[in-house]
């Protein structure tokens, strides 16, 4: 049995210094009319071209982000990769528009599986599907690509050429490549795409990942039938098993045009289809790759429990545990002391341009039932600890 309660593992990378600033950066973001109004001041700061980037840098970036660059992250990699835990390196740039700027973050997703070929501690790349491809063109395809207007059917084909281009580069550098889930209303798109670059690309071995978000009631139906297409089709299926990050979004949508929720209706519903997702993944490690992506300390035991149960070594090639940088490193690092293959998302880029995720990571902390206040608690415990030993 592994437990999390060891703090002294957990956050041994940390200095004093940090679990202060971490201290109080999560003490700020638990706090909702302070999240409010920050957003609201980073924004106007920014369009005044005010001098607070110094400040971002020193805190919520420091934080979450490993560095502006592929480069300038590489330190942040190696910290991590002394403990064990391998990074996940993720361009967190959002909202554009521009061809030109869909094109350079192919090329930049690209240099960070180059990184992870040279890298041991560099085990995976990743991307989002509407970092290289307009929202709107990629809704208007969920359906049925084969309807769509000229224009848009040029740059829904423009948008698969530079999937394949990371696919193959993936394939290439025999690195591979975790594709996120996104909103409903555009996942068969993605779906469809990822299971076309699985065909082509896992042959030998699972390179792409495709993610399942199992706060939606029908992925465990989704996830049983990739599985038999796997079986059928004879390649690999690489999957991400996650709870899900747009439930609010997709509940008041479903709302709004009247069609039913795809969310479960209870939490407990999804982490009893987390769990279930586990074992079914489990049961079929001859063709399934899988990494449980999940500050979820029960799932994470569920994991464990099922490897020792089937006689899987800690650190067996298919399974593979990752949470976000700064936070859960209470799972993290124990699950790496005890051996298991662990990797932290490591967002990065220029620090103005990754400001929409930082937001949206502290609106997050803000909603997540409990986050903010384990994370300060985690936090204080080790304080106290050090104190102590003094």
């Amino acid at each position: 049995m592994i437990s999390f309660d060891n703090t002294e593992i957990a956050f041994k990378s940390k200095s004093n210094r940090d679990l202060k600033r971490a201290y109080w950066l999560f003490k700020a973001v638990g706090n909702r009319v302070f999240v409010k109004f920050g957003k609201w001041a980073t924004k106007v700061a920014f369009k005044l071209h005010l001098p607070i980037k110094g400040i971002i840098k020193k805190t919520i970036f420091h934080q979450f982000c490993g560095g502006e660059t592929v480069e300038g992250s590489i330190a942040t990699s190696n910290a991590l990769g002394e403990y064990n835990v391998k990074t996940i390196l993720d361009y967190s740039i959002e909202g554009k528009t521009l061809d030109k700027d869909f094109d350079a973050t192919v090329r930049e997703i690209i240099e960070t599986i180059q990184a992870g070929q040279s890298n041991k501690n560099i085990p995976f790349a990743v991307f989002k599907m509407t970092g290289i491809c307009l929202f709107s063109v990629m809704e208007k395809a969920n359906d049925n690509p084969s309807k769509l207007a000229s224009a848009d059917l040029e740059k829904y084909k423009q948008f698969i050429s530079r999937v394949d281009q990371i696919c193959n580069a993936a394939h290439r550098c025999k690195v591979p490549v975790f594709i996120d889930a996104e909103e409903s209303w555009i996942q068969d798109t993605i779906d469809r795409i990822a299971k076309e670059m699985m065909l082509r690309y896992n042959k030998e071995s699972a390179i792409v990942y495709n993610t399942v978000q199992m706060y939606r009631h029908d992925r465990l139906a989704f996830l049983e039938s990739e599985i038999a297409a796997a079986r059928a089709d004879q390649h690999f299926l690489g999957v991400k098993i996650v709870r899900g990050a747009y439930m609010e979004k997709e509940r008041n949508r479903a709302k709004e045009n009247g069609y039913p929720s795809p969310i479960q209706e209870t939490k407990e519903a999804s982490d009893t289809d987390f769990d279930k997702a586990l074992h079914l993944a489990v049961e079929h490690l001859d063709i399934v790759a899988i990494c449980s992506g999940s500050h979820n300390e029960k799932s994470a035991l569920v994991l464990t429990e099922l490897m020792a149960e089937k006689g899987l070594s800690n650190n067996h090639p298919s399974i593979y545990f990752a949470q976000l940088l700064g936070m859960s490193d209470h799972i993290s690092f124990n699950l790496a002391h005890a051996g298991y293959n662990v990797g932290k998302y490591v967002p990065y880029g220029p620090v103005q341009e990754v400001m929409p995720y930082l937001l949206r990571r502290a609106d997050e902390n803000t909603s997540v039932a409990g986050q903010t206040s384990r994370e300060l608690a985690l936090i204080t415990r080790e304080r106290n600890r050090r104190k102590e030993k003094k």
